[in-house]
């Protein structure tokens, strides 16, 4: 049966909320399927992309979103759904090609990604038929039906990847990540330094107990007060809604915490990320007790001295997002790192072969992070 795209409108959010729940049941842990006020502001803010798909009889069957940070020249695909019985005809991909059309032809966007759900490798396919490369898995990224892991992908606009910025050098455990992303994205960093590990820190004489203050309005206020220049500020699509403060005063860590859905992002740090060094273990211990069974942080490729400090605490590099930032004429390399307080089981994992490889490398960090040396060599 045909179906017809246009944009979604204000009229068309309950029957929106009725599809997500067909799909998903009460899984679904992003407020665009659920959150009326959300959905509305998508719909109305002008800068994002939502296309609906309805049958010659005018049922809601089929849901795609671009949401874009216009500032940093990003957009995320996310609210794909197509209704269960009209699925195996294609309509997934035909939805995820059009609205990524549509974001891109404005001219204002670099790239756009997609964190995929990874129980099955139909996700994967359709990304990948819209020109989208893997950068990643994100091991335990989502609570949706039980803890899940996502893999990260990419679309990038014509020409983005040919102005790169180079890396000089980069902590020697992210060499498998970057051996993965030479297959996935095509990207080769063989003449990128590696610097040996550093060793695990000790706790910050001075930084416990963490504070956690969960109050958004506050947190926002602070948060640009901290870093007014927008150029300081950097996670796409991510704004805090809670701070974790050293005892000391040393550092404030400014996080987007979604306890629905198990996760934290690690937004800012200030004075620097570096700051959180050797108090990393107790802040986490915080963001657990928050309802946060994952965290993960965007660090530059080139900012060997933060990304030091993330990785001697047990965050994993998970995925690198090359030309990621624009500034100026030159586009740089980002990498995800993260950590999860769960057991990761990866037997039901669906990777196709594009993401295999990232598979591999992260297994490799985890054991180099995670397993004492006599054990990886017995």
């Amino acid at each position: 049966m045909s179906v017809v795209l246009a944009p979604a409108a204000l009229q068309d959010v309950a029957e929106l909320r009725q599809l997500y729940f067909d799909v998903y049941g009460h899984g679904y842990p992003v407020p665009l399927g659920s959150d009326p006020a959300v959905m509305r502001r998508l719909i109305t803010g002008g800068s994002d992309h939502w296309l609906t798909a309805r049958t010659p009889g005018g049922a809601l069957v089929g849901s795609a979103v671009v949401q874009t940070d216009p500032g940093s020249r990003i957009g995320k695909l996310l609210g794909l759904a197509v209704h269960p019985g009209h699925r195996g005809g294609g309509l997934a991909s035909r939805l995820t090609g059009a609205v990524c059309d549509e974001a891109f032809a404005t001219g204002l966007l670099d790239s756009v990604y997609a964190t995929v759900r990874v129980v099955t490798e139909g996700p994967q396919h359709v990304v990948v038929r819209n020109g989208f490369r893997p950068l990643g898995l994100l091991p335990n990224a989502v609570e949706v039906d039980g803890c899940e892991t996502l893999a990260l992908f990419a679309r990038y606009a014509d020409g983005v990847l040919d102005h790169r910025a180079p890396v000089p050098h980069v902590p020697e455990r992210l060499s498998e990540l970057l051996s993965a992303a030479r297959a996935g994205v095509g990207i080769d960093y063989a003449g990128t330094g590696r610097l040996p590990a550093r060793a695990p820190l000790p706790t910050a004489p001075g930084a416990e107990p963490i504070e956690l203050i969960a109050a958004p309005a506050f947190v926002r206020r602070r948060f640009l007060e901290h870093f007014p220049d927008a150029g300081d500020r950097f996670f796409p699509l991510h704004t805090p809604n809670a701070v974790l403060v050293a005892a000391d005063g040393s550092f404030e860590a400014y996080a987007d915490l979604d306890p629905v859905a198990g996760s934290c992002a690690l937004v800012a740090v200030h004075p620097r990320p570096a700051a959180v060094s050797g108090a990393l273990e107790p802040l986490m211990t915080a963001v657990t007790r928050a309802g946060a069974d994952y965290a993960e942080t965007l660090l530059p490729l080139a900012d060997t001295a933060a990304l030091d400090v993330f990785l001697a605490s047990g965050f994993v590099p998970s995925a690198v997002y090359p030309a990621m930032r624009r500034i100026g004429d030159r586009l740089h390399d980002y990498v995800v790192l993260s950590r999860t307080s769960r057991q990761i089981d990866f037997r039901a994992t669906a990777a196709g072969p594009l993401l295999q490889p990232y598979l591999g490398a992260y297994l490799s960090a985890w054991t180099t992070t995670y397993l004492p040396l006599h054990e990886v060599s017995s």
